[in-house]
This record gives C-alpha cells, structure tokens and sequence, in this order.
C-alpha cells in the first residue's frame, strides 16, 4: 500500500551521519510543516466540533479510540479535562488497543484484531448520543476500523482522524480529519510529525468543545479544579483578572463558593448568593457572561 506516511523523507538522508545539531534542524524543519498541514482541515475540524457539542448537550460523551501513538495520544487528551475543566471523568474518555497495559508497552497484534475495537466500545456502552474520533495515523489500522464501523452502525457520530490521504477510515467515518505531514524523518515513526499533528487536532476538539459548553470565560480556565497549591493559587489569579479584586476578597470568594472559580466570578459580579449563582449558572447553560447578562 503506497501511504505518504511510510515512505522515505528525502530531505533526512544519511541523517545517521550528521552532527547533532544538524539533526536537530532537520527534525525543526520537519515540524513547521505540523501547523500548515492541520490548518487546511480547520473546516472539517470546526464540523467534529460541532457535532461533539452537540454529544455534550444531550448527555453523550467524546470517546477517542486508538493504537500505539495514536492510542495514547487520546488518553493524553482525555485525561486532562477533568483538571482542566471540571469536566466528569466519564464526558471524556481515552481507549487503546490492547488495554491499559498498552499505555506503557507495546502489546504486539492488538492493533490488527477488527472485532476488538468494536467489543471495547460495548464495554462502555457506546450510545447514539456519543461521538467517536477513530486515531490511526496510516488510517487502515484493524482495531480503529472495526470500532469506526460499530460506531456507524448505532448510529455514533464517527470522526476519523489520520494522516494518509488514501485510507479505509477516510472512507467509513462521517467526518473526515486528515493533516497530510509527509514522510516522517525516520521512515515510518509515526510518533513524529503524524503524532504532533495529532495532538494538535485533540487539543482543538477538546477545547473547542469545553469552550461551546461554557467552561471558559473571555479566555480563562474558569471550570478548572483547584487540587493542588498550584492550581488553588492560579484560581485565586483568574478570579482576580475576571473581576479586578484584589488577592484578599479572591481568597475569600474561593472560600465562599467551594473553590469554584466559575461560581466565585458570579457572586462576585453579580452580588449573588451561592446559592444564587449556582441557579444563574445552570439556568444559563454553564456560561459566565450569559449568567451575568440576564442577572435583575
């Protein structure tokens, strides 16, 4: 199968005889590309968005499923929205190809097993109301396929995301993402260009999405959870930049509404109550500015 993915980049020949800072250039060089090629599939980016929203708005969830590099990168993703927004551990989730184990070590042929993608899916109860991004950068693997397919048969919203222009995935999801990055630096190590161009594309459905329920206000990371000293001090911070308080009443408003920022913002701009602010916010979808639009 002729896949831009797996053939020889030219331009890092006999790289095993460079200096270190020439590799270093060569795979600099490489990596600018990254962003031009997710930028020609904003269009198609902005789609999966949409349809992700709307999953959230009806109590579905966006499921990534992947293998090796793939994989990972979509637990990688997963896993940093509820610290980043609040968000339930179950909104978002994160599936590899042979389990787990296969976060830290190559589980060798659980990629090509069609029907495992599909039986992972039954073990969370893939609904309808779901959306589900297939990651393989070559986009033929057997594992995302098969889930790709279940997912199109109860009728999931199916979004494939790989970096080969001519793939079985481009064929069989509903919406179709596909940054073209070109052979890798070293044929075939698809954790290179294709995965960085991943990553990029998680990072924009995620946060687009989190953004389209009102977990961000102007752009600060009003929904996030204040766990740690760290993120308890840039809570106290982005209560301080919403509202222009100083560090003492911020402190205080935290307190005052349970290490909330989003509801912390409320009170403060509103005059309300906790309880108060917590009905505005509901009543207003999760949205700051609405919540504060229509407060009498």
């Amino acid at each position: 199968m002729n896949l831009i993915t797996e053939k020889s980049n030219i331009k890092s020949k006999n790289i095993d005889k460079k200096s270190v800072i020439e590799v270093l250039e060569i795979i600099n060089d490489e990596d600018k590309q990254v962003a031009y090629a997710v930028e020609k599939e904003l269009p198609k980016i902005a789609k999966a968005v949409e349809k992700i929203i709307e999953s959230f708005k009806i109590g579905g969830r966006l499921i990534y499923i992947g293998a090796g590099t793939s994989g990972r990168l979509g637990i990688l993703d997963a896993s940093e929205c509820p610290p980043t927004f609040s968000s339930d551990k179950d909104q978002v989730i994160g599936i590899i190809a042979g389990g787990r184990e296969a976060v830290t070590e190559a589980i060798e042929g659980a990629e090509d097993d069609l029907t495992a993608g599909k039986k992972d899916l039954q073990n969370i109860g893939l609904t309808e109301r779901d959306t589900l991004v297939g990651i393989t950068a070559n986009g033929n693997t057997p594992y995302v396929l098969g889930a790709i397919e279940y997912g199109n048969a109860i009728g999931a919203t199916t979004i494939g995301l790989s970096n080969n222009e001519k793939s079985k995935l481009i064929q069989i999801a509903n919406i179709s993402i596909t940054p073209i990055v070109g052979p890798e630096v070293i044929t075939g190590s698809t954790r290179l260009k294709a995965g960085t161009a991943q990553k990029m594309v998680l990072n924009m459905l995620s946060t687009a999405s989190m953004i389209g329920i009102g977990k961000v206000y102007n752009n600060l990371m009003v929904d996030l959870n204040p766990s740690n000293v760290k993120l308890m001090d840039r809570a106290k911070r982005i209560i301080m930049e919403a509202t222009g308080i100083e560090e003492s009443k911020a402190i205080e408003y935290l307190k005052l509404s349970k290490n909330k920022p989003k509801i912390a913002i409320v009170m403060i701009e509103t005059g309300s109550s906790y309880e108060e602010a917590v009905n505005l916010l509901e009543k207003h979808n999760g949205f700051i500015y609405k919540a504060m639009d229509k407060y009498d």
